[in-house]
């Protein structure tokens, strides 16, 4: 009786329906470990780069000499370098072309904007998968509960006398499916709450960035007008 409920027997001697129900299951938990396991990198380097690239623009660094540095050895998943270069990189352009004031803090503003969106689109990637994941599968597992207990009891139609060593198995089986969507669902769900956090924290951050920056460089492109 041990052997005809454990979990693999359950599974080999189920539906055909219910055993692809599993399969889709048990992919979108591999895929879902995967993406957790690489997004918790990207936010770690990102959550890294961003202090050290701040302790060196508030370090009085020259931001040409700066802007030459980390255009050199761009520093990977700094969205706060990315921000500063795009910035920088169009303030200097603008400069050289007008000495309206306005609009060249317009363009550079601009340019920074359109660095953010790329660096929210990067911090932001797969989450929709794992939101995914926790929302559906719980329901996915559930059908495949719903449709093995049907045959379960459409199989007790054929038997004169029902038992609980005839129904047990059945059931277990459905059940197999609930608990594997629940097994896909929680870490999925907990990550996708997680990452989101995170990834707002950070975007917070380069932005409070981006109109710091945007007052210096509004005070540098003044001062050359009066001077």
């Amino acid at each position: 009786m041990e052997s005809e409920l454990s979990v693999w027997h359950l599974i080999a001697n189920a539906g055909i329906l219910v055993q692809l129900v599993m399969l889709l299951l048990m992919l979108a938990s591999v895929v879902s470990w995967a993406l957790i396991f690489q997004r918790l990198q990207v936010f770690r380097k990102a959550r890294q780069a961003q202090l050290e690239f701040e302790d060196r623009f508030w370090s009085g660094m020259d931001l040409g000499q700066l802007y030459k540095e980390v255009s050199a050895e761009p520093t990977p998943f700094s969205g706060m370098e990315s921000v500063f270069r795009a910035g920088f990189k169009e303030f200097s352009r603008l400069r050289q072309q007008s000495r309206d004031a306005d609009a060249v803090m317009e363009g550079t503003q601009r340019a920074m904007r359109v660095a953010f969106s790329r660096e929210q689109e990067r911090l932001e990637a797969h989450l929709p998968f794992l939101a995914t994941v926790g929302s559906t599968s719980p329901y996915v597992g559930l059908f495949g509960t719903v449709w093995g207990i049907m045959n379960s009891f459409r199989g007790l139609a054929q038997v004169q006398q029902a038992t609980l060593a005839t129904v047990a198995p059945g059931i277990s089986e459905a059940l197999i499916a609930t608990a594997m969507g629940l097994f896909a669902a929680i870490p999925a769900v907990i990550a996708y709450n997680r990452f989101a956090a995170m990834s707002d924290a950070l975007l917070k951050n380069y932005e409070t960035f981006a109109e710091e920056f945007s007052s210096i460089l509004h005070r540098r492109v003044h001062n050359s007008e009066q001077a």
